[in-house]
C-alpha cells in the first residue's frame, strides 16, 4: 500500500467507483461528499445510498467529510470527480493555496457551462494552477462495469511525466489498465464531445435506425472529434487510440451511457428538460452541446452531428426532422 494521501471529491457513481479503485493502493481515502446525510449513511452503512450501493467500503479505511477545505488540506492528491456543471459551486469558498504544488486530478468527463471552460482550463484560469500540475483521467470506462470489477483501461494524461506517473500508480490494479499520455486537452475535449454524439446515437436508436446506421454515424463522428481538437488543440495524437475511439464507442453503445439513454428518451417525446428530470442523473452531453456549438463559432469546424444534437436540444427541432436532415450530411 501507498502512504501518499488521496482524496476523492464528488459522490456520484464515477467517484464512488473511484474511491474503491483507490483502496487497492492506498491505505486511506478522503471523501468528499457534499450532502451530510449521504456522508452520514455512509459513515454508518458503509454504501452510497444514491451510487453505485451495491459496493461496500471498510469504512475503517475511508474518511468521510463535506467541508472541502478540510479534505484538501489533509490530501497530497485531490482526484476531482463532481459534474461539471456544478464545478463552480463545489468549489465556492475553497482556499486555493492548497492546491498549490499539489498534482490536480480531473476525472471529469464534462465542460463548465457559462464558462465554456474544460476542466484543465478552469483549474488554470480561476484558481491559477500550472498547466503542468494538472493530470487527466479518462475512459473509456463505465462505474458500473468498474464497481463489477471489469477489466477497464484509464488513459492518464499531464504535461508532468512524473505527476502521470504517479496518479496511474495509484489507480493502477487487479482489474484497472494504465497508459500514460501528454494529452490533457484532447483527453479532456474528446470526452465532451464523445457525450455529444452518445445522444446522436440514442436518438437513432429510439427513432428505429439500426446497426448500419449507428455505424455510419460513429465513423463520421470520429472524424468530427478529429476535426475539432486539431482546429481547437492540435497535437500529434492518435485518435484510433482507446481514450478517444474506445471512449466513443463505449458511449455510444453501452447500457449504461446515461447520454445514450436520455437521446433515446427524446426520440420517444420527452422534452430535453423533462426528460432529465426523469433520468434523476447530470447528462453532461446537455451542457456540451451548447459549449462545443459556442466555442466552434470561432473554428467554423464542421460538426454535422453536434449541430443535429443541437438542433434538438436548443432549437426545437423534432428528432425525427433533424435525423432526416443529417443523414444527408453523413458519408
Amino acid at each position: 500500500m501507498q502512504k501518499v494521501k488521496v482524496g476523492v471529491i464528488g459522490a456520484g457513481s464515477w467517484a464512488t467507483a473511484i474511491v474503491k479503485i483507490l483502496l487497492n493502493s492506498v491505505d486511506t481515502v478522503h471523501w468528499w461528499v457534499r450532502e451530510p446525510e449521504i456522508a452520514a449513511h455512509l459513515r454508518e452503512y458503509g454504501h452510497n445510498p444514491r451510487y453505485l450501493s451495491s459496493v461496500g467500503f471498510d469504512m475503517q479505511r475511508v474518511v468521510v467529510s463535506h467541508d472541502l477545505n478540510e479534505i484538501l488540506s489533509q490530501v497530497d492528491i485531490p482526484v476531482f470527480c463532481v459534474p461539471s456543471a456544478y464545478l463552480p459551486s463545489a468549489l465556492e469558498g475553497i482556499d486555493a493555496s492548497l492546491l498549490k504544488g499539489k498534482p490536480v486530478v480531473s476525472a471529469i468527463k464534462g465542460i463548465v457551462p457559462e464558462k465554456n471552460l474544460i476542466i484543465a482550463d478552469y483549474f488554470h484560469k480561476y484558481y491559477e494552477v500550472p498547466f503542468d500540475q494538472l493530470v487527466v483521467v479518462s475512459g473509456p470506462s463505465h462505474a458500473e462495469e468498474v464497481a463489477q470489477e471489469k477489466l477497464t483501461y484509464l488513459t492518464v494524461a499531464s504535461q508532468n511525466r512524473v505527476n502521470a506517473a504517479a496518479v496511474s500508480g495509484l489507480f493502477a490494479c487487479r482489474f484497472i489498465k494504465t497508459s500514460l499520455s501528454d494529452d490533457i486537452f484532447g483527453t479532456e475535449y474528446a470526452p465532451v464531445l464523445k457525450n455529444i454524439i452518445a445522444i446522436a446515437s440514442g436518438i437513432c436508436s429510439g427513432l428505429g435506425y439500426g446497426d448500419n446506421f449507428q455505424a455510419v454515424l460513429i465513423s463520421n463522428a470520429i472524424q468530427e472529434i478529429s476535426r475539432f481538437l486539431d482546429a481547437v488543440r492540435p497535437n500529434h495524437r492518435d485518435i484510433k487510440k482507446s481514450v478517444y475511439l474506445g471512449d466513443l464507442l463505449v458511449t455510444c453503445y453501452s447500457q449504461f451511457s446515461r447520454n445514450r439513454r436520455y437521446g433515446h428518451m427524446l426520440a420517444r417525446g420527452y422534452s430535453p428538460r423533462y426528460a432529465q428530470m426523469e433520468m434523476n442523473m447530470v447528462v453532461e452531453g446537455y451542457y456540451a452541446t451548447k459549449c462545443i456549438k459556442e466555442i466552434n463559432r470561432n473554428y467554423e469546424v464542421e460538426m454535422p452531428v453536434v449541430d443535429t444534437v443541437f438542433d434538438v436540444l436548443y432549437n426545437n427541432v423534432r428528432p425525427a426532422e433533424a435525423i432526416r436532415q443529417l443523414e444527408d450530411r453523413l458519408s
